[in-house]
This record gives C-alpha cells, sequence and structure tokens, in this order.
C-alpha cells in the first residue's frame, strides 16, 4: 500500500534534484525501497557541495558530512538537508515531521531520532551525526521483522550500542535477522576485542592467530564469552535435533548444564563433525564465523577435475580420504578435461575409496540457470550417470558455481533445480538430485525442491551465501580448503571436504536391482519362514508385519510407540522365537528408491498391519484403529509437540507448515513419517486385493508404484481437501474407544490437553482448525511436487522431445 509521506518524499527529491549531474529519478509510487534511499542520498551529496553525485554514501560523504557536526532542534543552516533527513526518518516508519514543516528540525524531528537511536540500541539525545545520518539512509530495519527475533535483535543492539563510535564499525540493522551485515559486524567487534588496530571484518591471519588463545570453557564470562554466545544464537536454528533452536539468548557466562551453552555447542560440535568438547576452542569459533571453519582440520573427504588414476588414488586412500567427487559431464568447449575417464571408477573403488557424482555444465552466471535448461541438465545428467552405470538411487550433485543472491536464487536458481527435478522424474526418478553451492543457495533449493543432500562451497567464505547463512541441515559434503598434491613427480589439485555421513557415496556400479532389493530380499526369507512356521494365505504377510513392527509397536508400555494392542491386538510371541532362532533380527531401515530418504521399516510395517487388520471406514470422513496406526497416530503425537511448544508458536497452522512433513527438518511428524504412513497404507491394500507383501514391495519400490505415493494416498483415503480435514478432526476428538485409547497414549502421557478438550478454551476451537488445516496443507504440498514431476513436467519432456525430433528431420 503507497504511503502519502513517502510519495511526498519522491516527489520532492525528483523535483528538487532531477538536474543534478548523475542524479537517477527514483519511482514515485509511495513505497520505500533502495530507489527512493539512494535518490535521497544523491540529494544529500549534492546539499554538501558533491558532483556528479553518486548514491553510495562513502568516504568524502560521510567526511563532509562530519564536519557540519551534530544535526538537532532549531538546526536551520541548511533546510533542504535537514528535508532529505526528515524524509529519510519517514521512509524508516519514523513521523519525523509535521507536513509542511520540512525542513524544520522540530520537536517532533526530535523525539523521532531520539526513538530511532534507542531502536538502533545507542540512546543518547535526539541528533543526527555522520553514522546516524548513514544509518537513517539505508534499507536497515531497526524493529524486529518478519522472521526475525528478539534475542537476534539484542545482540544487534548491544553490538551497535557498544562499537558504533569505532572508525570501522558501521551501525547495523536491529531487525531481528542474522544476516551477511550482522555477521560483519560481529567479526568487526570481535577484531576490536582481540587489538586489532585496523578491523576489516576479514577473516584473517591476525584473527585467526587471536582465536586460538582464547578457548573459552564452563565458568568462563567476559566480553569474549558475549560474543561467542552470539555468534552460537545466530547459528543456533540449524542444530536443534527436534528442530527449534536450542540457544535463543546469548550471555555473559558459559554456563553448562540443562539447555546450557555449553551443551548447545556440543550438538555444534557434533553436527559439524568437530571433537564435541563443549568448548569454545578455536575449531569451534571458526565454524561459527566463516562457511569453511577451520581449513586445517581433519577432513576425509575431496573433490578434483582431474583424473583419480591408480597412483593418485593409492595416495588418497594412504592419506585418509575415503570419498571423492567427480564429474560426470564436461561440456562442448571446456579444457578442463574434467569428466571421469574410462576405466577410472574401478581404479576408485579398487583403491577403498567410494565417489559422489557431480553435474556440471558452465552454471557460473545468472544467464545459465533456467527452468528449460534445468531440464535438459537433467536428462543429460541421467544419461551420463547410467552410461557410467551409477545405481539408482545415486545423489547426483548439480552445480552453482558463483555467488547467486537471495533474489537470483528464487528467480532462476530454484527453477532451475524444478527443471532438474521433473528431468530425473521424467526418467523414472533413478536418480536423486543433490546441490552444489553456497549455504544460502543449498538451503533455498533443498526447501523448494526437496534436493536431497547440500555439497557446501565453503571454502568460498567471502560469498554473500556463506556470509550470514548457517550451514543447510542436509549438508553431505562441505568443501573446505584447495590445496595441490605432490605425489613424487606426479602433482593435482585437490579440494578437501569434510563429510557428514548422511550420503554413503557410491563403492559399486551396475549393480542389479535397487536401493530396496536388500529389504525386500530379507522380507522374502521372513515369508519364507511364515509358510514353513505353518501359516498360509494373508496370515503370512501379517505374521511379516508383526514380526518386523514387534520389538518398538508390540507391548503395552506408552514408551513404545502406545499400547498396540488397543489398536491391532499384540503379535505372535511363537512366530518371533521361531525367527530369531533362524538367525533373523529386525532390519531397522532401508533406502527409499524414489527420494534417497532412509525409510524405517518398524514404523512401516506397524502401519501396514494396522491398516490390514483395519480397513479404511466407509466414510472418508471418519477414522478408526488403522488410520492411528499411521496417520491419525502420527498428527496425535503432533499435537502433543506443538502443545509443548506453543509459547513459541501460537499459531498451530504455522507450526504444521513449519514441522510437518517438510524434508530435512526433524519433528515428530517429519517426512519419512509421511512417506513410511503412505506406503504401509498402499502395501496394506495391496495385501488386501491378494497381492502377497513381497509382491507389493516389489510393484511398489521397483515398478514405480512409489512416484505417487502421495497423491495416490491422498485420493484413496480422503479423495478430497474438507474430506481430509474432517477425518483430521474426528481423530484428534472422536469419543471412540480405540481412539480415545490412542489420544491417552499419544497425547495426555506427553502432558499435553486433548483436542476435544482444548477446542472449548477461548480460541481453541480455532487453533484446532488451523492445526487440522495445517495437516491437509502439508500433504497437499507433498502432492503438489509429485504432479509437478509427473504431469506437469512429463509435458514439459513431451516438448522438448518433440523439438527435437523436429530438429532432427530438418
Amino acid at each position: 500500500m503507497a504511503d502519502e509521506q513517502v510519495l511526498r518524499a519522491q516527489k520532492w527529491v525528483n523535483s528538487h534534484y532531477g538536474s543534478a549531474a548523475g542524479y537517477v529519478r527514483c519511482p514515485e509510487d509511495g513505497r520505500t525501497g533502495w530507489g527512493t534511499m539512494t535518490s535521497l542520498v544523491m540529494a544529500l551529496q549534492h546539499e554538501l557541495g558533491i558532483s556528479p553525485v553518486t548514491g553510495s554514501f562513502g568516504p568524502t560523504t560521510y567526511a563532509k558530512f562530519a564536519a557540519l557536526g551534530d544535526i538537532g532542534f532549531e538546526w536551520d543552516k541548511n533546510r533542504n538537508l535537514v528535508s532529505v533527513l526528515e524524509y529519510g526518518l519517514w521512509c524508516k516508519g519514523y513521523w519525523a515531521v509535521e507536513p509542511g514543516s520540512e525542513g524544520w528540525f522540530t520537536g517532533v524531528t526530535r523525539d523521532a531520532v531520539k526513538k530511532l537511536r534507542e531502536n538502533m540500541g545507542i540512546g543518547g539525545e535526539g541528533v543526527i551525526n555522520a553514522p546516524i545520518a548513514k544509518a537513517v539512509l539505508n534499507m536497515d530495519a531497526y524493529v524486529v521483522v518478519a522472521g526475525g527475533t528478539d534475542g537476534i535483535r539484542s545482540i544487534q543492539q548491544w553490538l551497535n550500542g557498544r562499537y558504533w563510535t569505532r572508525d570501522a564499525y558501521n551501525i547495523g540493522p536491529c531487525d531481528g535477522v542474522y544476516s551477511r551485515d550482522v555477521q560483519k559486524s560481529l567479526m568487526i567487534a570481535l577484531q576490536y576485542e582481540l587489538g586489532i588496530s585496523a578491523p576489516t571484518g576479514n577473516f584473517g591471519p591476525g584473527t585467526q592467530e587471536g582465536l586460538k588463545s582464547h578457548t573459552l570453557a564452563p565458568g568462563d564470562s567476559g566480553v569474549f564469552v558475549q560474543l561467542f554466545s552470539a555468534a552460537c544464537v545466530f547459528n543456533s536454528p540449524t542444530y536443534d535435533p527436534e528442530g527449534d533452536p536450542v540457544l535463543t539468548t546469548w550471555r555473559p557466562k558459559y554456563d553448562s548444564g540443562g539447555s546450557s551453552l555449553a551443551e548447545w555447542v556440543k550438538i555444534f560440535q557434533k553436527f559439524n563433525r568437530l571433537t564435541d568438547s563443549g568448548k569454545g576452542d578455536y575449531a569451534t569459533w571458526a565454524q561459527l564465523l566463516v562457511s569453511m571453519g577451520d581449513p586445517e582440520r581433519p577432513a576425509n573427504g575431496s573433490d578434483t577435475r582431474y583424473e583419480i588414476t591408480r597412483s593418485r588414488a593409492k595416495w588418497m586412500h594412504d592419506n585418509g580420504y575415503q570419498f571423492v567427487g567427480r564429474y560426470i559431464y564436461d561440456p562442448p568447449g571446456s579444457t578442463l578435461d574434467k569428466e571421469i575417464k574410462p576405466g577410472e571408477l574401478e581404479t576408485i573403488f579398487s583403491n577403498g575409496l567410494k565417489v559422489f557424482p557431480i553435474y556440471q555444465d558452465n552454471a557460473r552466471k545468472l544467464g545459465d540457470f533456467t527452468y528449460s535448461s534445468g531440464y535438459q541438465h537433467g536428462l543429460n545428467a541421467h544419461k551420463h550417470a547410467s552410461e557410467y552405470g551409477f545405481n539408482r538411487g545415486t545423489t547426483i550433485y548439480f552445480a552453482v558455481d558463483y555467488d547467486a543472491t537471495g533474489e537470483e536464487i528464487r528467480s532462476a536458481i530454484v527453477p532451475y533445480f524444478h527443471g532438474v527435478q521433473a528431468a530425473l522424474a521424467s526418467q523414472g526418478k533413478k536418480y536423486t538430485h543433490g546441490v552444489y553451492g553456497s549455504r544460502n543457495v543449498c538451503s533455498t533449493v533443498s526447501n523448494e525442491t526437496f534436493a536431497r543432500f547440500s555439497f557446501v562451497s565453503g571454502m568460498s567464505w567471502g560469498f554473500s551465501g556463506n556470509l550470514g547463512f548457517p550451514i543447510p541441515k542436509n549438508w553431505a559434503f562441505n568443501q573446505i580448503k584447495e590445496f595441490k598434491v605432490t605425489n613424487g613427480s606426479d602433482t593435482f589439485d585437490l579440494d578437501r571436504d569434510v563429510v557428514s555421513g548422511i550420503d554413503p557415496g557410491v563403492s559399486s556400479v551396475n549393480d542389479t536391482g535397487g536401493p530396496a532389493d536388500g529389504f525386500i530380499n530379507y522380507v522374502q526369507q521372513l515369508y519364507d519362514l511364515a509358510g514353513s512356521y505353518g501359516a498360509s494365505g494373508t496370515k503370512r504377510d501379517q505374521l511379516v508385519m508383526e514380526y518386523i513392527r514387534h520389538l518398538e509397536y508390540g507391548n503395552k508400555s506408552p514408551v513404545n510407540k502406545l499400547g498396540w494392542w488397543y489398536l491391532i491386538g499384540s503379535y505372535d510371541t511363537g512366530f518371533v522365537e521361531y525367527c530369531n532362532s533362524k538367525g533373523m533380527s529386525i532390519r531397522k531401515s532401508f533406502t527409499d528408491p524414489f527420494t534417497g530418504y532412509q525409510l524405517g521399516s518398524e514404523h512401516m510395517m506397524a502401519t501396514a498391519n494396522a491398516h490390514l487388520l483395519r480397513d479404511q471406514p466407509d466414510s472418508k470422513k471418519a477414522a478408526n484403529g488403522g488410520d492411528v496406526g499411521g496417520w491419525a497416530g502420527d498428527l496425535m503425537t503432533f499435537w502433543a509437540e506443538w502443545r509443548n511448544s506453543e509459547e513459541r508458536y501460537a499459531n498451530p497452522w504455522q507450526f504444521a507448515h513449519d514441522k510437518l512433513a517438510v524434508p530435512g527438518v526433524a519433528s515428530s511428524f517429519g517426512f519419512n513419517d509421511l512417506i513410511e504412513d503412505a506406503d504401509g497404507y498402499h502395501l496394506a491394500r495391496a495385501v488386501r486385493g491378494n497381492k502377497n507383501i513381497v509382491e507389493a514391495l516389489k510393484d511398489h519400490y521397483n515398478s514405480g508404484g512409489g512416484l505417487r505415493r502421495f497423491n495416490n494416498y491422498f485420493t484413496q483415503r480422503w479423495g478430497n481437501a474438507t474430506d481430509c480435514k474432517t477425518s483430521a478432526h474426528n481423530a484428534l476428538t472422536s469419543l471412540d474407544k480405540t481412539l480415545s485409547a490412542a489420544q491417552i497414549y499419544l497425547i495426555t502421557w506427553s502432558g499435553a490437553v486433548q483436542p476435544a478438550a482444548y477446542q472449548n478454551l477461548p480460541g481453541g476451537e480455532e487453533k484446532l482448525s488451523g492445526f487440522e488445516q495445517g495437516f491437509v496443507d502439508a500433504l497437499l504440498a507433498r502432492m503438489g511436487t509429485e504432479r509437478r514431476n509427473l504431469t506437469q513436467y512429463r509435458a514439459n519432456h513431451e516438448k522438448y522431445l518433440k523439438a527435437a525430433r523436429a530438429r532432427s528431420a530438418r
């Protein structure tokens, strides 16, 4: 919505300075933006005698403004200059002048400046000097904005208040958002405390040496603990196993025990594959401050454009390397000769190394990224990966090899990866896509396109996409240093990569079957044992399900996933003993061929067991014990999680949006859980349709059934969003004996109020409705991705094929 006073500022500055040398007119739309602020800086420069004007508040502008001294109440030496400042304040949301009084520094102006300084954290009287003028005429906010937190804002204000008068420090935003500017402010503050006379904000040798002598431990206090804990707060959203920030407040003392700084640091260190001492040592300081962390720390991963010959592979193995990233394609015209050579994979594997495939076709500028190019690259990557024999389920890392801005990521990079995703889906989703790039690129692409893993270009620590962004939750490899290997008379360049372990890499190619085959063979063994045990028909399938789920989903203790005897009875203990006597054990997980995620077999088979014994109700709006064994039980647990987080998440719909079945986000109803719910449902329906469990698994995982798991799940179980929401409501509030028993165990046992009671509280009914809608929206979001992959995207593929045929005919 247009702001009348902002529009007044835009018209005024354009009319007064339109003829000044170098001036660029701003839009007259009543909306604050960089165009307006830049025009106001140009106006200020003109009043300071600078020509031509540039719009950059640089050293010359700063010095000339500083020569004026403090500008405050009744300062009248240059009314136009005062007007520029007043309009700048108005564009930031401060009532700095009564209309018609522009150019006079009145009491209203003084109060606005005083409020601004208070929000900045610097305090003082309502006067403006050069540092404040520079802050007035930019787009920084000094109140919490959407996505910001009070905890981060308190750090921003403290940094401003302590350092704003220092030469190298600029007043930073106080918007509650961790950003590149905030990261630089923290670094400059740290350099001042280390005694560096001319801080630059860069992680240089002086800073590194200083930090090596400032290891922090529980019991320490002072400014270094404040700066260290501030860096921890900035990084905290990534590292809590439950998906929420563990550390929301910074502190002057290094505390330990419970949800303390020391405990958070241990989580951070484990996640980043550092020694989990709980101390603020150099490696931890470095990992908090720059994307490469300590480039000399141990790393057993690597990537290179050079062929891995036998001697190179031996050198790498002897020097502790276990993984190497290699390119599966080198575009025409390239002089890098980086593609995997014939026989190279065999050499890599025979020397005890694993490989992870990388696809890069230029990818060094914005123009390289469009949906169309992503689609073509996805098809090409599938072709080359197949020719090299990479097995189904392998993750291919598609490169973004430049410093893409946030806007470029949203407008071009994400569409590019939608194209990649579509192309891989059109080929049966044999391969999953990963992403190589800055932290911001990796996190955004993973969130928007469900990239399986991230390969972070951490050694490019100066990238804007690495400054002010935590490492992605799904990081698999973090590139920290490039160096030259000297191996006798041979030399080659190698990048050192820290490995998280979530991507197992590739240790063989041309394997027959798919990632789920090992699990299917395991189920075949159980199915055969059920036959020799004396079972027949559907009873054999039931016994297989019971065996796999019996440990986690088999007894009466609420600690072990609910009293399942309420839902589907106990399990056949005789069959369990029989299988164990034959050397069988629980196989807890296997790789999903379509997403690359590790699926929990116990939860999936418990869901299938429940749906097998309790077929879905006639009314799709109802809910029964079969549902509680799957989606409804997970939803009840998720309700308890929200109720226990309600202070942080007042809006349950937002809680569901952020946490329910979101890839890469840990919660009690995670993405894996939804897959397992859907697959368990489909397996049960297949068995009810006279297929045995082994046939059902083969159809689902090896014949493409899983490609439409979410769409088929939604259509077959509910059919429409209204019935889906109603069934969620019924599952949460029903007084049915089975559902009520589940609610007692899954909700009340955790200390949460049951939804049926909660909805009678003031505002409770509306919040319950929002929670239920969040469940529906999560399903629709997952369905939307599949539909784009398998309908719209295949249509696009047909267009490309048609165009290719037309070109070929010519």
